[in-house]
């Protein structure tokens, strides 16, 4: 256990920098999580899940996973492998039955379809990106609008090239001859045409170099940073107690956070730190 953390029940509570999470919930103080935007909750939570469960068939992987997204906010869960992460991004864009409770802007969407939730401002990219191979680059950023009617998607499509110059130079490429660094930029690209207000990102450094993973999230960082978009990302690890103390010792400016997944619960530790993304994902 890292300085100022500690374990109890079902969460993880933080010393210092004025910070709690326990039990079912989060709480903060010192700077404390702000209201924002209409339809927000109360709680200023742009996502609030609680006792979500879900499964496949008669196998039940989830067991009342509670976890928060504040508005632009980036929030990582890590897990090892079969700890429910996957099920848990798939229970709350609507792609699997689930049970308990999931809001977003403030109300119930527990049971909407994924077109549904997409249209509300919910963009998932699963895990192995599930880009249109056949597709070129510019068709497939075409077809993450197509919950949009308004005029800008032309100028979207180039902020889009310009945040990844890779897509603007083989915009006229088939989206499958891509390597898998493109493509994943790619499939990220498409799901923030969709203008969207949460990203579900499952995954998005699996089979990637360290340099293309570095360069992926530093661009996730500009673009949370520059469009408010709020990101929910997964990560494999192994050792979670060895991630979690080199975070808290990073130096406290902005907020991150990260969820742990510990065998079939998530707790969730809230830390401040002026770190780019990927010197915490990839520690």
């Amino acid at each position: 256990r890292g300085p100022g953390v500690s374990s109890a029940g079902d969460g993880v509570s933080s010393a210092g920098d004025g910070v709690s999470s326990a039990g079912d919930g989060v709480s903060s103080a010192g700077d404390g999580v702000s209201s924002a935007g209409d339809g927000v909750s109360s709680a200023g939570h742009l996502l609030e899940v609680k006792t979500l469960g879900a499964g496949y068939g008669i196998v039940e992987v989830l067991f009342g996973v509670d976890l928060v997204v504040d508005p632009g906010e980036v929030v990582v869960v890590l897990g090892a492998n079969g700890a429910g992460k996957t099920t848990t991004l798939r229970a709350i864009s609507g792609m699997i039955a689930a049970t308990g409770q999931v809001k977003f802007l403030g109300e119930s969407v527990l049971g909407r379809r994924p077109d549904q939730l997409a249209k509300r401002g919910i963009a998932h990219v699963p895990q192995g990106r599930g880009t249109v191979t056949a597709l070129t680059v510019e068709e497939n950023l075409r077809i993450g609008a197509y919950v949009r009617s308004d005029d800008q998607i032309e100028s979207d499509i180039q902020q889009w090239f310009e945040a990844f110059p890779r897509l603007g130079e083989r915009k006229d490429q088939l989206a499958g001859s891509m390597s898998g660094g493109e493509q994943q930029m790619l499939a990220i690209a498409r799901a923030l045409m969709s203008r969207p207000k949460l990203l579900l990102l499952d995954e998005p450094s699996l089979g990637l170099a360290p340099l293309v993973t570095h360069e992926v999230f530093d661009r996730l960082r500009e673009i949370s940073a520059s469009t408010g978009t709020a990101v929910l990302c997964l990560r494999p690890v192994g050792l979670f107690s060895r991630v979690i103390p080199q975070t808290f010792r990073a130096t406290r400016q902005s907020r991150r956070r990260i969820s742990v997944s510990e065998g079939m619960q998530v707790v969730e530790a809230i830390l401040r730190a002026d770190v780019v993304l990927h010197d915490w994902l990839d520690s």
